[in-house]
């Protein structure tokens, strides 16, 4: 609120008989009448003197505010449709006493104005529901605050509601474009006022969001805004990850004249190390590719070079070579908000006439100083022969291994295939590769059929096997109703007098195409972990010891058997990874309709 001429003279009473007056006293009860008639009886006016002030309609966008409305009896805070009766609003003038007689209730049953005066109206609805048919009650009562320190009179009306504010128009246009701070008369100023250089109330670091600065403006992040058109007024804001594509028009013959396209214009500017300070972090070049016509790439060993966008014409042909395709800044911060480390990775290529306009890519990531990022199996998506992420959890959220190569594993298989001496060592099971590994196992008839069972389980499931598997090669570990559990299943056989071993741990990972045809994701959505189990009767028996074998041939189609005359024998693990993506379907456009709407009361009073 601006100032006033004159200031409000507010008288402050304390209420010495408070429990006195305290209550509310009814002035008049009315039922069956609308909010107008009701306001009218209460006032004491005729209906023929008009309904109460209501608010006026607005006006032009630069003309006055409506006049504010203080009357309670007027006050209607749910009617919210113009001309037509809201359901349950019974201080809504629209309404009549038959759409009175089917409310359920009053939606808004006390309407009051400023509670700092010490006196007050209030206007009450409420539904009679005893009467045939039902009625709307409307009281207007006196409100006491029971408050020591209130308003009893104030002499400057205009106090109680906001003043009116000046809209920007054709006329007092530029007098808003110089006094917003805001707005910027050019574009080199570009930047708000809350992070100008000269500027005494800036912080001395960086916030989220906030531009970087640089000596003479900002840090210039080229982005489409309304359109693909790339805007190069866009800022870089601090710990905001971007990429973006954008489309520049360029004149061909004039390419070197384009800051655009000159890489002196993304490694020149220097950034400050926090707002409004002189410490200028220099952005260093870490790598210039260059790109031919025949997107050949071509990695130069100098980046202190400084290559300038140069027109060549050959004949027909007519190209601009060294021109910026895209750029790369990768900005290091610390936890007090300063920046320490700037770099920027260039791709330069050469352009034709019959590529222009050209497409330019421009990204920018922050990574904190003394912090190793996190690596993924994708993002989002699974990418093939990267490991499965997986974890277990004992109460709450999904705890994971550091190293991600020892979340998901299986039996290793070495030269000697000895299972006992292979013993604690394991292979990540990799997205899309279908595996199988195993080892070798001799049981003798001294081994206690219960102590050869959990040997050979701890061997096959190693230890810490997963209770969930991430869907994305991304997946955080707090979202843990995301994640996918692995369904544990056991099978044996039912022969009798015969100790029952696991030989087999038989892995199937389930997944499909996730998002769009141009560029599915791979998304794990089912892990089945089958540990099958053999008889062996000679642990019972006595027998002298044999050499089991159990495979796994692709003609079984997952059928496990045991040969025990053959000398070798293993122990396996398969994993297999199964598409079970479903076929893409062709979409075809909806057939034209009638967009016809009944009436807003068709189904009145029904419905």
């Amino acid at each position: 609120m601006g100032p006033r001429g004159l200031q409000p003279l507010v008288l402050l009473v304390c209420w010495a008989l408070v429990s006195a007056q305290a209550g509310a006293t009814p002035a008049v009860t009315t039922e069956g009448l609308n909010s107008t008639e009701a306001a009218l009886a209460t006032l004491g006016a005729s209906p023929s003197s008009g309904p109460p002030a209501t608010p006026k309609a607005p006006g032009p966008s630069s003309g006055p505010r409506p006049t504010p409305v203080t009357d309670v009896a007027a006050l209607c805070v749910c009617d919210l449709s113009p001309t037509q009766c809201d359901v349950n609003c019974c201080c809504d003038p629209d309404c009549s006493s038959t759409d009175f007689s089917v409310f359920s209730a009053c939606s808004v049953p006390v309407v009051t104005g400023d509670s700092q005066f010490c006196s007050q109206k209030a206007a009450t609805y409420s539904m009679n529901f005893t009467a045939d048919p039902p009625q709307r009650v409307f009281k207007l009562v006196d409100k006491i605050n029971p408050s020591i320190f209130c308003i009893h009179i104030t002499n400057y009306k205009p106090a109680l509601s906001f003043i009116n504010p000046e809209v920007p128009d054709e006329n007092n246009f530029d007098k808003f474009m110089k006094t917003s701070g805001g707005f910027a008369p050019n574009a080199d100023s570009d930047v708000s006022s809350t992070t100008r250089l000269d500027s005494p109330n800036t912080s001395a670091k960086y916030e989220y969001g906030v531009p970087l600065q640089t000596l003479d403006s900002f840090l210039r992040f080229p982005s489409p805004l309304t359109s693909s058109l790339c805007t190069d007024d866009n800022p870089a804001a601090f710990l905001v990850n971007q990429a973006v594509k954008c489309t520049r028009r360029i004149n061909l013959e004039q390419c070197n004249e384009t800051k655009a396209l000159k890489m002196a214009s993304y490694s020149r500017p220097e950034i400050l190390k926090v707002p409004n300070s002189r410490t200028k972090v220099p952005i260093i070049v870490q790598s210039i590719v260059v790109q031919s016509l025949n997107q050949t790439l071509t990695r130069l060993e100098d980046t202190q070079v400084n290559l300038q966008p140069a027109f060549v014409s050959a004949g027909n042909l007519n190209v601009c070579t060294n021109v910026v395709l895209e750029v790369k800044y990768s900005l290091t911060y610390t936890d007090a908000g300063e920046i320490s480390r700037a770099g920027l990775s260039l791709l330069l290529g050469t352009v034709s006439s019959g590529v222009v306009p050209i497409q330019q890519k421009f990204e920018i990531h922050f990574i904190q100083r003394n912090t190793k990022p996190v690596p993924l199996s994708g993002n989002p998506g699974y990418v093939v022969g990267l490991p499965l992420v997986a974890g277990f959890q004992p109460q709450k959220g999904i705890i994971q291994m550091t190293y991600r190569y020892g979340q998901f594993t299986i039996l290793h298989s070495t030269t000697e295939q000895d299972c006992l001496a292979i013993e604690g060592i394991r292979t990540p099971v990799l997205f899309g590769y279908n595996m199988h590994s195993g080892c070798k196992l001799r049981l003798t008839r001294a081994t206690p059929c219960r102590l050869a069972m959990q040997k050979v389980k701890s061997l096959l499931k190693g230890q810490g096997f997963p209770d969930y598997v991430a869907p994305f090669g991304n997946s955080r570990a707090q979202d843990v109703l995301d994640w996918v559990p692995v369904h544990f299943l056991t099978q044996s056989s039912n022969m009798k007098d015969s100790c029952q071993v696991p030989v087999a741990l038989v892995i199937v990972v389930k997944w499909t195409k996730y998002g769009s045809l141009v560029n599915p994701q791979a998304k794990i959505v089912n892990v089945t972990a089958n540990l099958v189990s053999s008889s062996f009767p000679e642990l019972v028996a006595g027998n002298p010891p044999r050499t089991y074998q159990i495979t796994r041939s692709r003609a079984d189609s997952g059928r496990l058997r045991r040969r025990a005359n053959n000398p070798t024998s293993h122990l396996c693990c398969p994993v297999t990874f199964v598409d079970v993506s479903a076929p893409a379907e062709a979409g075809f456009r909806a057939r034209p309709t009638i967009n016809a709407r009944l009436p807003f009361n068709f189904f009145f009073p029904f419905v």
